[in-house]
């Protein structure tokens, strides 16, 4: 299930750190803007939505981390799922398999990203795009997504993290202020 809120500028962030766990909540403050601060409220309380609806999990959940960094919640180990924000949005994928997610504000990009970070057929596709900033976003997303589902993390050869990635679906937010993949298991 997706859990996305893309109406951060609605969060009450000082009520909302109440229902954080502990460990959450000091995550949440070591940023030192609010913006940092916001995403990282939201992008927790969707995944504690989810867990109430789908599991009826009513605590706060507490995480423990993979050897690249991937969150797993302890308690729960056969719960999977990912988050990600942007200055626009926070989004949160469960799933009963591994599964990624990332999310990116549409922007521009350099020339030297796209050449160290996409395959000669994806820079092909970005230069022949009517849009080719959002090309590029939806291709660096759908990428992170895939590292993210694995739990290795970003690696530096960026550029065949598609290759044989499986399914990764692709959304555009409406008014195109974001985009966000899901990367989901084979099984």
């Amino acid at each position: 299930m997706i859990y996305l809120n893309d109406h951060l500028d609605q969060l009450d962030v000082e009520h909302a750190l109440s229902f954080l766990s502990e460990q959450r909540r000091q995550q949440a403050l070591a940023f030192k803007h609010d913006l940092g601060r916001r995403t990282c409220v939201a992008a927790y309380l969707l995944l504690c939505e989810g867990l109430q609806r789908e599991f009826g999990i009513m605590e706060p959940p507490v995480f423990s981390y993979g050897e690249h960094g991937k969150p797993f919640i302890v308690g729960h180990p056969d719960i999977c799922f990912n988050m990600s924000h942007c200055r626009e949005a926070a989004i949160c994928v469960i799933d009963s398999h591994p599964v990624g997610v990332d999310i990116e504000s549409m922007r521009g990009y350099r020339e030297a990203l796209v050449r160290h970070t996409m395959s000669d057929d994806e820079m092909q596709q970005i230069g022949q795009s009517a849009n080719p900033e959002l090309e590029f976003v939806r291709l660096w997303t759908m990428k992170e997504a895939v590292q993210k589902r694995s739990g290795e993390g970003i690696r530096s050869d960026m550029k065949s993290v598609l290759d044989g990635a499986g399914r990764v679906d692709t959304v555009v937010s409406a008014d195109q202020r974001y985009v966000y993949s899901v990367a989901y298991s084979d099984q």
